[in-house]
């Protein structure tokens, strides 16, 4: 009896012994499995979050219309030789009193000149020897129907003769032209007759004129011919005034309204000028002619089919600084 006891006694202990490994086996597998579940959870903390590829953007550009060539770069002029390096297509620089040129370029290509044309406007407008302070209105008339450029003279304001001619010397003002054109003696049509028979009287063989602001590619000319208007111009002191002022009020109703020139050299103290215009259309270019006081030398200066917006003033500086050199007496 106390052998078959033991041997119960034994049993039970080695199933109780079996039962607490498994336990103890159990909690081990336990404790591993949540230290890998917590290794793997740290794995993914500090593992970089991916992120959508996003495609490349596409560089929208747009159309760009190419510039439209010059009647001067239609023609090729641009492969001419060009002293001192000159932007111009076409340039002329002479002696005012002795006629001597001291440089040319192109002097002979007739090509359009834009607002140079109001030059001779004015010219022919004082030899009418009309009253300067009478009243002219702008009309729909003086609307640009070439060109379509605005203007900061509405229909509707009315100047005298010589803040119309003011305007249109300093400041290009189209409609101011044109409203001096339109109150020409006889009309539109006999100012722009009396601007071509004055080209004719001053030998102007390469000039012509059809309006009297230089909005149309039609209004031609040369740097030869221009030359002799500048040198006509600067005999008639008006013009010499007005075509130089800087700065320029006038009232328009209601308001003072302030012009200025469109030649920046004007303001320069390095240059004396007796008188200038510029003009611009893209047939023509950049264009300015000028009358000035030059290393003791009164010059004309005639500057036509500039493609660069400061290309004809860089000229002129190119033309004052040559002279000024010791190489102007070589």
């Amino acid at each position: 009896m106390r052998l078959l006891g033991l041997l119960c006694l034994s049993l039970v202990l080695s199933v109780a012994d079996a039962g607490l490994g498994v336990q103890t086996a159990d909690a081990a597998t336990k404790k591993t499995q949540q230290a890998e579940r917590q290794q793997v959870r740290k794995s993914k903390a500090k593992s970089p979050r991916k992120t959508a590829v996003q495609a490349p953007k596409r560089r929208v550009v747009a159309a760009v219309a190419p510039a439209r060539p010059s009647f001067g770069q239609q023609l090729g002029l641009e492969e001419s030789p060009s002293p001192l390096a000159l932007k111009s297509n076409v340039a002329l620089v002479l002696d005012q009193e002795t006629n001597e040129v001291l440089l040319a370029k192109n002097e002979g290509a007739v090509l359009p000149i834009a607002s140079i044309t109001k030059l001779m406007t004015a010219l022919v407008v004082l030899e009418a020897q009309q009253p300067l302070d009478e009243v002219l209105t702008i009309s729909n008339e003086d609307i640009d129907t070439e060109k379509h450029t605005g203007s900061r003279l509405a229909v509707g304001t009315q100047l005298t003769r010589g803040e119309m001619l003011h305007l249109a010397l300093m400041s290009s003002e189209n409609r101011a032209a044109n409203a001096l054109g339109r109150h020409y003696p006889g009309g539109l049509a006999a100012a722009v007759e009396a601007m071509n028979a004055k080209a004719r009287q001053l030998g102007m063989r390469d000039t012509r004129y059809v309006e009297p602001t230089g909005l149309s590619s039609s209004n031609q000319s040369s740097a030869s011919d221009l030359a002799r208007l500048v040198k006509v111009a600067y005999e008639v002191p008006l013009l010499r005034e007005l075509s130089t002022t800087a700065e320029h009020r006038v009232r328009v109703g209601r308001r003072d309204m302030a012009f200025h020139t469109t030649n920046g050299l004007v303001r320069s103290r390095s240059w004396d000028i007796g008188l200038q215009k510029t003009g611009y259309i893209a047939e023509a270019g950049r264009c300015l002619v000028m009358q000035a006081e030059l290393a003791g030398r009164k010059l004309i200066m005639v500057f036509l089919d500039s493609a660069g917006k400061y290309s004809r003033i860089g000229d002129a500086e190119r033309v004052r600084k040559w002279l000024s050199s010791d190489r102007a007496g070589s």
